[in-house]
């Protein structure tokens, strides 16, 4: 018997709700296109359509929305209702296949990257029917039916991020139905599926005293502010108490997450005062990204309610720890079970230990656009932080997998660390036991018993990005460790025999990606450096790596991003950077210039009358005019690298002013009161 939380799936039309509604014959067909990949029957689609609008005007609905991600970074939305002139003075409902499969926003203002012309408006949205649709409450009186789509231009090109993650899992699950038939595993035409459990940070700062910050208000985070006297020393926030007015938003923020299916399983205080973090059980990657994208949502509008602004920006204060979005991703093969997760035989074992090898070659051939995957404004001054992983991309495989790794190289494993000398069936590898090994919290990459955790996801971001690249290199490992293990077969080596020799090329290749230890270090930057891994510390030094011909070849050959689509992704995320530098540059001018010197003025002012605070007075005076030199400085800057080094030298200037400013003349709440939750 199964015990259900009332009201769980409550706003989504999935499985459970379409079995109820749909003919036999439309719910076997609907439910083999999910499982399969394959293309809908259109005969369908009318009964799907009209069963869905029932059961979304019976939830309030009167509108319905193809729900879609643009390359903007968060979603997009254009409301029809369902009603039509019945020419006779009044109105009926309807909702057709056509429109369920197929919408036409207008796509001229969002970002293509050159694409497109800014007048070719048309777009087309495409129903995504692997991930369900669902009801969102605007308002009491406002109810809408959310169609999760894919968004392409008038040429088919994939103008969102739905589209390249589609296509990212397919070839995925090609590659990985291909590397499961060597191990005599065949599942007819079930999909393999990449999963993902997507860890949630986020800050929550009291609504009011955000009105009073416009740095928080125009980019999400301080531009200026004094560390408080005590943030996270003392480390009693993490995992501590939860207060009650958090709690009640929390408890709020679960029970509407429920309702859309969101497996919202985890929450507790993060590290840093007034931070916290939300992490979901695992799911179907495509349905794990909807999803996240809908907790942002619900993050915000919740909060709100609950007297909270959500700051999901990667560093909104200097000096304490930022928010990330721990990918936690693996494989499940067409048999259904976690390929990710340590096997009962030796047989079993070695299929596991393929993957790890295969994600060895993967990560350390593009470890580049791994980097690049996660390169924005926000996420710079996250990552190398002593809080994040650095931007050196390296494997943590702990110790007992590493000593495996290194046991196949040598020419086969017979023996584990945990468990002795092992007889096998199969000359390969030993039995694993399941969680051997710890986590390491400095590495980007790192295997935590039955997944690998890429830790360097920006907590503003969609995971899109960081999956799709993840989905096709490891593809691209998987085709070669098979392509080089079928012609050995096919030459008449044995199975065993040919798999250890490819494994241990392999490893030999790409070794030097393996790092278990702390990954914070200058002296492993140094190692790092000495082995050839790329460093790429900003948004400017990743990006390029788009452009290589190494990713354009990458992404081509698996039909994931045409040439001229990764060619768009770099010049809008470029774009984008660039315009956030200059917007935060622009921010901290005007704060500096109407808010900060007006207030030292005063405070100067004050002081001059005062004998005893001549040195204070001084003090005062020399800072305001380093302020004021930092303000002509940053203005006259116009490069994204001399605005962030100019924003640095204003921001010194500032801070050291609030320390000194009295209190009551300072014209943004401090640190010490935005912390306070």
């Amino acid at each position: 018997m199964k015990n259900t939380i009332e009201g769980f799936g409550e706003l989504v039309f999935g499985l459970p709700v379409m079995e109820q509604r749909l003919s036999a014959p439309t719910f076997a067909s609907l439910k083999k296109t999910i499982g399969t990949g394959s293309s809908l029957e259109a005969s369908v689609a009318d009964e799907v359509a009209e069963a869905m609008m029932v059961w979304a005007m019976e939830k309030g609905a009167t509108h319905y929305t193809h729900w879609f991600q643009p390359l903007t970074g968060s979603t997009a939305e254009k409301h029809d209702s369902f009603i039509f002139p019945d020419f006779k003075g009044g109105v009926i409902t309807g909702f057709s296949g056509s429109e369920l499969i197929q919408g036409e926003p207008d796509a001229s203002s969002f970002p293509s990257g050159g694409l497109r012309a800014t007048f070719e408006a048309r777009g087309y949205t495409g129903w995504d029917p692997s991930s369900p649709a669902f009801i969102k409450y605007d308002s009491v009186n406002a109810a809408t039916l959310c169609i999760p789509t894919v968004f392409c231009g008038y040429n088919g090109e994939a103008l969102d991020k739905k589209t390249p993650l589609l296509r990212s899992m397919k070839v995925l699950s090609d590659q990985t139905i291909r590397l499961g038939k060597l191990f005599g595993i065949d599942c007819g035409d079930t999909m393999a599926q990449a999963t993902l459990g997507g860890e949630q940070e986020y800050f929550l700062i009291d609504l009011d005293l955000v009105a009073e910050r416009p740095d928080i208000l125009r980019t999400g985070r301080t531009l200026f502010g004094k560390g408080a006297s005590k943030h996270q020393q003392l480390d009693d926030h993490y995992f501590g108490a939860i207060k009650p007015r958090v709690a009640a938003f929390m408890g709020e923020l679960d029970a509407v997450l429920w309702q859309y299916a969101v497996p919202a399983k985890t929450r507790h205080n993060e590290v840093c005062p007034g931070q916290f973090e939300l992490a979901p059980v695992f799911e179907t990657l495509n349905i794990a990204v909807d999803h996240n994208m809908i907790i942002m949502e619900v993050l915000a509008v919740t909060a709100e309610k609950h007297g909270f602004a959500c700051l999901l920006h990667e560093k909104p204060f200097a000096a304490v720890n930022g928010s990330g979005k721990h990918n936690n991703w693996s494989i499940s093969g067409p048999d259904g079970k976690n390929w990710l997760k340590p096997g009962d035989n030796p047989h079993e074992n070695a299929k596991f230990m393929t993957i790890v090898v295969a994600l060895m070659k993967a990560v350390d051939t593009h470890a580049d656009l791994l980097r690049a995957s996660v390169a924005t404004a926000g996420n710079d001054h996250r990552l190398g932080a002593n809080e994040a992983p650095p931007a050196v991309v390296s494997v943590f495989l702990g110790e007992q997998l590493t000593d495996i790794v290194e046991q196949i190289e040598a020419g086969g494993a017979d023996s584990s660390k945990d468990g002795g000398h092992i007889h096998l069936g199969v000359d390969l590898l030993p039995n694993l036991p399941r969680g051997n090994t710890d986590r390491n919290r400095t590495s980007p990459f790192a295997f935590v018993g039955n997944r690998f955790e890429f830790r360097a996801v920006g907590s503003n971001q969609s995971p899109a990005g960081a999956n799709i690249v993840l989905n096709t290199i490891v593809a691209e490992a998987f085709d070669y460790i098979c392509t080089e293990v079928e012609t050995a077969v096919a030459g008449g080596k044995e199975f065993n025999a040919a798999l250890q020799d490819v494994l241990a090329a392999v490893i030999k290749e790409h070794k030097r990606i393996l790092f278990n230890g702390d990954g914070y270090t200058d002296e492993w930057l140094e190692e790092a450096a000495k082995r050839g891994l790329p460093n790429l510390v900003t948004t400017e030094d990743a990006l390029p790596a788009l452009q290589t011909q190494k990713a354009k070849d990458l992404f081509a050959k698996y039909n994931v991003l045409t040439n001229e689509e990764l060619e768009s992704r770099f010049n809008i995320y470029e774009e984008t950077y660039e315009t956030l530098i200059g917007i935060e540059a622009a921010t901290a001018l005007d704060i500096a210039r109407t808010m900060i010197v007006p207030a030292a003025v005063t405070a100067i002012t004050e002081y001059s009358v005062v004998p005893a605070a001549a040195g204070i007075c001084a003090e005062m005076s020399s800072l305001t005019e380093a302020a004021i030199a930092g303000i002509a400085k940053l203005d006259a800057a116009e490069k994204p690298a001399d605005q962030i080094a100019a924003m640095n030298e204003l921001r010194a200037s500032v801070d050291a002013l609030e320390a000194i400013v009295p209190a009551d003349l300072w014209p943004m709440p401090s640190y010490a009161e935005l912390l306070l939750v």
